[in-house]
């Protein structure tokens, strides 16, 4: 299982990006994911989750902000990002819990993280 990250870029704060997650492989299944972000010098914080009914949580930070959101057919995740402020600039990476489809053992799979900057 591979996941791509994209969409991350430079934004003036108060501007909007919205991120993609492709997952890529046929000999798998995506339980839930979700998208975790490590400023410079800080630890990886979540984000948002998202499970495959469609149930969401968010860190306090985003709530009313950020949506997660899914497309299970096209195994690809998104995050809308509004109203960004300074605070958001990290480097944002997606997370899947993934298992092979002859399994029932879960497994954390990690994007290569894609880098997003708000410029006051």
């Amino acid at each position: 299982v591979q996941l791509v990250e994209s969409g991350g870029g430079l934004v003036q704060a108060g501007g909007s990006l919205r991120l993609s997650c492709a997952a890529s492989g046929s000999t798998f299944r995506i339980n839930a994911m979700g998208w975790y972000r490590q400023a410079p010098g800080k630890q990886r914080d979540l984000v948002a989750t998202i499970t495959t009914g469609g149930g969401t949580n968010y860190t306090d930070s985003v709530k009313g902000r950020f949506t997660i959101s899914r497309d299970n057919a096209k195994n690809t995740m998104y995050l809308k990002m509004n109203s960004l402020s300074p605070e958001g600039t990290a480097v944002y990476y997606c997370n899947a819990k993934a298992r092979y489809i002859w399994s029932i053992r879960e497994y954390d799979v990690w994007g290569q993280g894609t880098q997003v900057t708000v410029s006051s």
